[in-house]
């Protein structure tokens, strides 16, 4: 199993409407055939201000790139992204192996 983490640092001032619009992100991509086993979005509590992050869980690699391809086909997806780029400062991706869970 693979953890990927999309982190976003947010404009200053637009966290909330960030949130607002990954809950959005969050039905889209599942539409959009984003088949991860499960997704969620986080919120700083420490660290660097306004950081969001976009987590979903995969069996494998393949799997992931999978969805990456129907979602980023979707015109319905990319008009969403659009306001996501609109109020994000900058990001980065992590990709984890999933070494043990309860």
């Amino acid at each position: 199993m693979i953890v990927i983490r999309d982190i976003f640092q947010i404009k200053f001032g637009s966290a909330r409407g960030a949130v607002a619009l990954w809950k959005e992100g969050l039905i889209l991509n599942k539409k959009c055939g984003y088949d991860a086993k499960s997704m969620r979005v986080l919120t700083d509590l420490v660290g660097p201000y306004y950081t969001l992050v976009f987590e979903s869980t995969f069996d494998s690699l393949s799997d992931w790139e999978r969805g990456g391809k129907m979602i980023t086909g979707s015109p319905d997806w990319r008009a969403w992204y659009e306001k996501v780029i609109a109020i994000t400062q900058s990001g980065r991706r992590e990709i984890f192996t999933l070494a043990a869970e309860e």
